[in-house]
């Protein structure tokens, strides 16, 4: 079977309309990139699951629908642009779509991750670069988390680098999990126990079955299972990386899971926002600026040792 490609560049304000309107107009998929890729304009967007950008879009997007080639092509973008009230008919572009082993191509866009300083996130299909390395072997998938958004890589980051105090057996809680890479980063440096929380279902079942395959032992809750399971329970390491507004709200809670004397590291931080993030846990814990990464930072800091302070 042949497919066409109607390829058509437009401003930012018509790509996620006009997307849908193809859809609805007879294509068989629809996707938008930067039209600026390859060029020093190209804009970086990240879109993992819980960090989608607010329109998946940029300034001068290009939107692509893939079609059977016997379709009325110019047919259907005349049908979209009418459906979004374009004043006039875009121009596109057609190209042809060879036949091809789709599944070797997907996987072959994923190369294996180097994070901090040994730590490898290898998709199934790949082999460790560096067999001697900290190997996570993680496909991409729904749940987020593959080390590839510079929030999750300050998390892997700050825990390589509490290695040795991680390795003395600590307890660690990562809250917010995803497809548990942090909780698996923690147990492979030698964490005693380590627990994942996230409010999706999928990203629980993503969780177990990834530390399943990396041998990883890790408990994995939904928000109130965990909090009947262990309502009182703190711990040495507490991880969050979510989005500012949500770690704002939660700043008493996960301040109390942290034991005395325990760290919290918080991520999911545009840098703007750190000053407001460290503010709401200052009652709790004092955070400050641990790393940064292309705008986005971790914090982290210690709950005091005496423990008759929150």
């Amino acid at each position: 079977m042949s497919w066409t490609e109607i390829v058509i560049e437009v401003a930012r304000s018509h790509a996620e309309a006009l997307s849908d309107a193809l859809m609805e107009a007879g294509a068989l998929s629809v996707s938008v990139e930067d039209a600026d890729l390859g060029t020093a304009a190209e804009v970086p967007l990240f879109g993992e699951p819980g960090m989608e950008p607010e329109q998946a879009a940029w300034e001068r997007s290009r939107v692509i629908a893939l079609t059977d080639t016997d379709a009325d092509q110019a047919a259907i973008v005349a049908q979209a642009s009418a459906a979004v009230r374009l004043a006039a008919i875009p121009a596109y572009t057609l190209r042809a779509v060879a036949d091809q082993d789709w599944v070797r191509l997907t996987q072959s866009q994923f190369e294996p991750i180097h994070i901090g300083k040994n730590i490898w996130v290898v998709p199934s299909w790949h082999t460790a670069p560096d067999p001697n390395g900290l190997i996570l072997e993680l496909d991409p998938g729904l749940a987020f988390g593959t080390g590839s958004h510079p929030t999750t890589r300050l998390c892997m980051e700050w825990l390589e680098a509490h290695a040795q105090q991680i390795s003395q057996g600590l307890s660690v809680l990562d809250y917010g999990c995803g497809s548990g890479i942090l909780a698996m980063v923690a147990k492979k440096l030698g964490a005693a126990s380590v627990i994942g929380v996230d409010i999706d279902p999928q990203a629980i079942e993503s969780a177990n079955a990834n530390s399943a395959r990396n041998n990883c032992t890790i408990d994995y809750y939904l928000p109130d299972a965990f909090g009947a399971a262990a309502p009182d329970r703190t711990f040495d390491i507490v991880v969050a990386n979510i989005l500012s507004g949500p770690l704002a709200l939660m700043a008493p809670m996960l301040a109390a899971r942290a034991a005395a004397g325990g760290a919290l590291v918080l991520s999911g931080i545009l840098a703007q926002q750190a000053e407001e993030v460290a503010a709401a846990y200052a009652p709790f814990i004092s955070l400050t600026v641990w790393a940064e990464q292309d705008g986005w930072v971790a914090l982290s800091g210690h709950r005091a040792a005496s423990s008759d302070q929150a």
